[in-house]
């Protein structure tokens, strides 16, 4: 993606504990954004804090982008609550 007039968005979104952040970036980060959508994204996870770094040619793209990623977050929160925050420390099932 050529970097000329490229628009870009980093969202830092801090939760309670380091364990339901992990959580939550594993469920997020099997969702990639389609190659035609014209669109990267980048997570990352640092302690409690993940770090979603979208860019794109178009300003439509981008809000397109952001906001399904929110959408899925939001989803996945109120699973997390629902549910409970995660029992154990670690998930070793892959």
């Amino acid at each position: 993606m050529s970097q000329l007039n490229e628009k870009s968005i980093e969202l830092e979104i801090p939760f309670q504990t380091s364990r339901i952040a992990e959580v939550v970036y594993d469920v997020l980060r099997v969702d990639k954004e389609p190659k035609r959508g014209g669109v990267a994204k980048v997570l990352s996870l640092t302690g409690n804090i993940l770090t979603v770094k979208f860019s794109a040619q178009l300003t439509r793209q981008l809000r397109v982008s952001v906001n399904g990623f929110l959408e899925k977050l939001d989803l996945t929160l109120e699973t997390v609550q629902l549910f409970g925050p995660p029992v154990s420390e670690s998930y070793s099932h892959y």
